[in-house]
Formats: structure tokens, C-alpha cells, sequence
């Protein structure tokens, strides 16, 4: 017998979850057993944090570096992806602060969604953030022990070395760079590998961290996660309607609806499968066949976005932590809020292009600001959706990159617009 796909699994999980948390309420051996496959699920994801992200950017970082093309193309691609994935962030922190989806009632509503952790003891980990602590991050980019720090859940120095070591990598002699090529890349094919398997548990998961909450306190757990959906569909609405056709319009002169009609057989693929690359031959088709984007440079800019370009899970990312800290009742300053940004920036680089890879990297962040990580349990239960609704903001957003970037080197063609300068040979 074939089973159904792994949303339906998991939305049927969601459904029985609600039904035996209400049927079964707070017995405690139910409870138990639930917290024990819960808690089972999340052990695997975080087991993946330090491998999946580490090799990630070596192998991603080291394919950009060893490309000829990257004097021409590198320095708009990168800065096409920093500045967009920056302006996502930007937008779904505003939609949670004005939303606030982790307030219901004036009241956190972390005992609506059976957080266990003690508050007060939270608080004291996050709170008391001075301006100092702007430096700081800095100087956690460099820790003095890596693997201390990424023991420690402190992985922003994982995320700068993983960028360094990648580009040193292309620097070595032939022999050299293609051994240290083929290990990591190994070892990233490795890591999906794992993560798929993991992500087949994703059902029982689900079940295991939704039913206990039902249990505890009914129906009323799911209108926060019903305003959490709203804000970071809001804001990928904003930023897939508003930042990137303008980014079109005025930076590349082309025009967003033409655009919008050649991406949306990739977009809807990229909905479907919640996976950039799977959506990658889909995307290189209708930019190259339908938009005239030249083979040089669809071949170069979109394998690094289906890695590096993650608009939507950038977003994404910073709203579950922003969310997961209002459910605490942890009011964020300025200095914190940057740290998630950063942190958001930095590790939605190193996220493979899967489904709900994006909650390996919701732990880092949560740990990089000293949240429990039982608080990803909160976002789980809706995340196949959003994660199908983000994938198709990051193709959307790769595709624009890749038109950005053959318009300003001279490329004539795409979308049957002139050349804005001269054509790159």
C-alpha cells in the first residue's frame, strides 16, 4: 500500500493529534508517551545542526569560488541575495511586532501552547541586553573554541568558518580541491540523506508535540498559531508582490508581470514539493526557454540560490523566533532583535534546499539568544504549509536574481527587453 505524501501525512497527524488530545485530555501515561516520540523527533533535528550547516557552506561557498564566472557574476549575485534576504527579514520581524501573534489577550500565550519551560529562568538569559552585546555578536563570529561554541548551541562561529573554510578550499593546489570538494559535498549529500529519514518521523512528531497541547488546554493552542500563519504569510505576500518586483521594475527593467507568467509553472512545482532543488530544471527551463536568460549564467546563479537565495526561509526563521520568544512573554530590545536578524541572515545561507530544513536552523537561532528548544514544538504543527508557501517565494526570488544579474552584465533577451549595456562575451 502507498502512502499519501509526507503534508498529507502530517496533516492527517495533526488531525489525529487534535482528536486523542481531546479524547484522551491529561492522563498522564498518554502524556508521557507523547512527550517521549515529541522530544525523539527534536533529538534528530538538532543532531543535524552542526553536519547539515558546516557542510552546507563549505560545499555551497566552495562551488562559487571555484567558478571563472565569479568576477563577473559573484559580487551582483551575492549582493542580490544578501540585500533581498535582509529586506525579508526586515519584513517579517515588523509583521510579528505588529501582529504579535505570541500575545493572545494581553497575555503571552505560552500556556496556551504548553510550554513547560520556567519563564524566570529564561528571561534571565535573554534580558539585560545592553548595546555591548552588538560587539558581542561580533566577537562570536570568532569564538576561541568551535567546537565548544557549536556544543554550546552557539553556532554563528560555525557559520563564518563555514564560509571561510569553503572559499580556502577552491584556493588549493588541483589534487587538493577536488579531495576537499568531493569530502564535503559527500558529506552534504549525507546530510540530506539523514534529514529525509528524519523527516519521514515528521508525523509522528507531529502528533507527539500537538496531542499533549490539546490536552492541557483544548481548541484555545491553535489561535495563536493561526495569527503566527497570518503574520509570515503577510509578510511573504509583501515581500513576493511588492520588494521583488520592484527590485525588477527598477533595478533589472523588466517588467514583474511578465516575470510573474514565465515563473509560475516553477513556483507552483516549488509550492508542491516544498523543496528548491527539486524545482531547480523547472526554474533553469522557464528562465532559459521562456524568459532568455543565457545557459552561462542560469548555470551559475541558480545552483547557488537553491542553497544560498532563501528569501522566504529567512523570513520565515526570524518570525518563528520572534514568535516563540512572545509566547515567553520575553520582550525583545533592539540589541537581541538584531542578534536574531543576524542569526536568521546567516544561517538561512546554510540550509539545504528540503523540506523543513528551516527547523534545524529555528533551533540555532533560538539557541543563539538563549531560548529552549522545545520551542520549534510551537511551529511544527504549521509549518508544512508555510514551508510550501516560502520554497515558492525562494524560487521566485533565485529567478529574479538570475534576471538581475545577466541585465546588469549586459545581457539582451530576457523577457525580449534590451540590453542595458554592453553584452559580456
Amino acid at each position: 500500500m502507498r502512502l499519501p505524501a509526507l503534508h498529507w501525512q502530517i496533516v492527517i497527524a495533526l488531525a489525529l493529534a487534535a482528536g486523542a488530545g481531546f479524547w484522551f485530555g491529561d492522563v498522564a501515561g498518554f502524556i508521557t508517551f507523547c512527550d517521549f516520540v515529541g522530544k525523539f523527533f527534536l533529538n534528530g533535528l538538532k543532531l543535524l545542526v552542526v553536519p547539515l550547516v558546516l557542510s552546507a557552506m563549505i560545499a555551497g561557498i566552495g562551488a562559487i569560488t571555484q567558478t571563472k564566472a565569479l568576477g563577473r557574476y559573484g559580487l551582483v549575485t551575492l549582493g542580490f541575495y544578501v540585500g533581498t534576504g535582509f529586506i525579508a527579514i526586515l519584513t517579517g520581524l515588523l509583521m510579528v511586532n505588529l501582529l504579535q501573534p505570541g500575545i493572545i489577550g494581553g497575555k503571552p500565550a505560552g500556556p496556551l501552547l504548553g510550554l513547560d519551560s520556567d519563564v524566570g529562568d529564561v528571561m534571565s538569559t535573554v534580558q539585560g541586553k545592553g548595546a555591548g552585546d552588538l560587539l558581542d555578536v561580533l566577537l562570536r563570529l570568532v569564538p576561541e573554541n568551535l567546537f565548544a561554541a557549536a556544543a554550546a548551541g552557539d553556532m554563528l562561529g560555525l557559520v563564518l568558518f563555514g564560509f571561510l573554510f569553503g572559499y580556502f578550499v577552491s584556493r588549493l593546489p588541483s589534487g587538493l580541491h577536488k579531495t576537499q570538494r568531493e569530502f564535503w559535498q559527500g558529506l552534504y549529500e549525507i546530510m540530506i540523506s539523514i534529514a529525509n529519514v528524519i523527516m519521514r518521523l515528521a508525523p509522528l512528531g507531529v502528533f507527539g508535540l500537538v496531542a499533549p497541547i490539546i490536552a492541557k488546554t483544548g481548541w484555545s493552542a491553535f489561535k495563536p498559531l493561526a495569527w503566527f500563519c497570518v503574520a509570515v504569510l503577510g509578510a511573504l505576500t509583501i515581500h513576493v508582490t511588492v520588494t521583488l518586483p520592484l527590485v525588477l521594475r527598477f533595478v533589472a527593467r523588466v517588467s514583474p508581470i511578465k516575470h510573474f507568467r514565465t515563473m509560475g509553472p516553477a513556483m507552483l512545482t516549488a509550492f508542491s514539493t516544498s523543496s528548491s532543488a527539486a524545482s531547480l530544471p523547472v526554474t533553469i527551463d522557464r528562465l532559459e526557454k521562456h524568459g532568455g536568460v543565457p545557459q552561462r549564467i542560469t548555470g551559475f546563479v541558480l545552483p547557488i540560490g537553491a542553497n544560498v537565495n532563501t528569501d522566504g526561509t529567512a523570513l520565515y526563521e526570524c518570525a518563528a523566533a520572534m514568535f516563540i520568544a512572545q509566547a515567553y512573554g520575553l520582550p525583545l530590545d533592539l540589541p537581541t532583535q538584531f542578534i536574531i536578524v543576524l542569526a536568521a541572515l546567516l544561517t538561512s545561507v546554510g540550509v539545504a534546499g528540503i523540506p523543513s530544513a528551516s527547523l534545524v536552523a529555528i533551533a540555532l537561532i533560538l539557541g543563539s539568544i538563549g531560548l529552549p528548544l522545545e520551542g520549534v514544538g510551537l511551529v511544527l504543527a504549521v509549518d508544512r504549509i508555510l514551508d510550501m508557501c516560502r520554497t515558492a517565494v525562494n524560487v521566485f526570488g533565485d529567478s529574479c536574481a538570475t534576471v538581475v544579474v545577466a541585465r546588469l552584465n549586459g545581457e539582451g533577451g530576457v523577457h525580449g527587453e534590451p540590453a542595458l549595456g554592453s553584452s559580456v562575451k
